[in-house]
């Protein structure tokens, strides 16, 4: 049904392939509009705020790394490292 399609990107002008399995995720989760841009520029677009958060260190409450995370953290509640806190998320 879908058939790869060859797009330009709006930021840098380059021709990037929106694939028929993209395209069918885009249907499964209802966006109507194709990427107006390519990875590389997606991506960077994404992470262009991400340089601008102050990162906080801290001591993980579970393991006692040193972990950084991107908010200030207060004495009321524990603050765990990302492996930590992804394992407790797994339920592990």
């Amino acid at each position: 049904m879908y058939q790869d399609k060859t797009l330009v990107c709006k930021d840098c002008g380059q021709e990037f392939v929106f694939t028929a399995g993209e395209q069918q995720f885009y249907a499964e989760k209802g966006f109507q509009n194709e990427p107006q841009r390519c990875k590389s520029c997606r991506d960077a677009r994404k992470n262009a705020n991400k340089a601008d958060k102050p990162m906080f260190t801290t001591v993980c409450a579970k393991c006692g790394k040193e972990a950084k995370v991107p908010f200030q953290p207060s004495n009321d509640r524990p603050v765990y490292c990302s492996e930590c806190f992804a394992a407790m998320k797994a339920g592990e």
